[in-house]
This record gives structure tokens, sequence and C-alpha cells, in this order.
């Protein structure tokens, strides 16, 4: 799971204020707000990434189980790497921040149903951050509106929406790979080589413009929430 904190930082400056606003009674202070968002991070990041190594499993390869992945063990889904020393690095250089959580390691061969079993792998991760929004969202209607259950949704949805961007090595791409022709899939083979990389230099240049795209999809996704249960925001 790959996550760019800045651009999600983004995205909720711009419209967790409008979607809390007028039913949240509760503030956080600056402190508070950065305690709230990383541990949502953490728990979502968390469940994402086990439930790539679940739905592996549950689909014939053991890959994941093997090797110790399938648990809801935060420490287990760490990259000392991506997750801790390069956003740290980035944020001290005053760079857009970008990390992402260890890769759950499953065997394409070993998957039923081929291409698109892998891509059920794939999605497994980005849809279990759009329930968890959902269900968030859900909470924050019915039972009480809070500034954790708005931090919730706005987190879970930056990951659902970045996650499912159709670029190696991102989720997303994972669809595009079963429904592309060879010579396609041969290409994003070769980009995947270089991914992470890729993904970091496309957010260090245009991360305006895709915290653009995150906050008109989060706010669309915002607004079919508000129509399911019958509420209105901002």
């Amino acid at each position: 799971m790959l996550i760019t904190i800045s651009v999600l930082v983004y995205a909720q400056e711009e419209i967790l204020s409008r979607f809390a606003r007028g039913r949240c009674d509760d503030t956080m202070n600056t402190m508070t707000t950065i305690a709230v968002v990383l541990v949502v991070i953490l728990v979502s990041m968390t469940l994402h990434e086990a439930m790539h190594g679940f739905m592996a499993y549950w689909l014939g390869d053991s890959t994941a189980k093997e090797q110790g992945r399938l648990t809801l063990n935060p420490i287990h889904h760490i990259d000392p790497f991506l997750t801790l020393i390069l956003p740290l690095s980035l944020a001290i250089m005053g760079l857009p921040v970008f990390g992402g959580a260890k890769p759950v390691p499953f065997n394409p061969e070993r998957v039923r149903g081929g291409e698109w079993g892998a891509a059920l792998v794939a999605l497994a991760g980005p849809l279990t951050n759009f329930v968890l929004a959902f269900i968030c969202f859900g909470l924050y209607a019915l039972v009480t509106p809070s500034s954790v259950l708005t931090t919730a949704v706005g987190v879970n949805l930056g990951f659902f929406v970045f996650n499912m961007l159709p670029i190696p090595p991102l989720d997303g791409s994972r669809v595009i790979y079963a429904l592309a022709p060879e010579f396609v899939r041969r290409g994003m083979e070769f980009v995947e080589n270089y991914g992470v990389m890729l993904v970091f230099v496309i957010v260090l240049l245009a991360s305006s413009t895709i915290g653009v795209l995150m906050t008109t999809a989060v706010s669309a996704i915002i607004q079919l929430f508000a129509m399911i249960f019958g509420i209105s925001v901002g």
C-alpha cells in the first residue's frame, strides 16, 4: 500500500472542513489532530494490507500466511524505509511526504482465477478502506458526529482513491492488467520495476494536481454516502 501523506492532508483540509461544518461540535487542536490522523492511518494501513493477504489465502495462495502477514498486528506491516525513514526524510527536507507499508507478498501463479484472481487480491485492500469509510460515515450520520469519524472517513477514502490510480504498482493497475492485451501487460511489467520511484516522482511533480483529483473524487463519494444516509454535508 502506497500513500502520499501530503496529498492526503491536502484533501483533508479541502474536504473535511466542509464535511464536518454544521454537524460536528467537537474540535481538535493541531497535536491532537496529528495524533488522530496517525492512529487512523496505522489502523487503516494494517487492515488494508491484511486483507490483501487474506484474499490471496482465500484464493489458494498461502505465501502471506507463510511469511506471517495474515495478522492485524501493525508491526508486521511496517517497512522501515517506506513507512519510517522515507516520509520522515522528505518531511525534514520540506518535500511532499510520501510513504507506504510493507507490500504483502503473493504468488499470482498460485491464486485461483489467474489475472482476475490477482486483481481481486489487489482490490481487497482499497475496497477495505472504502468499506471502513462507509461504516465510519454511517456512525457519523446515525450515531454521533465527531472529528475522529470525519478523519477516518477522509483518510480511508484518500487511501481508496490514491491506491485505485492505474499506475503500477498501485492496486488499481492490477485491474487494468487483467483487462489489457499482452503488449500492454509487458509495458506495465516494465514500469512496475520502477513503480515506487515512478509514483514518488509523480507525487513530487504533481502533488497539487493529485490533491485536486483526490479532493474531487473523495468529495463525490462523500456526497454519495450523504444521499444514502439521508443527511446534508457542506
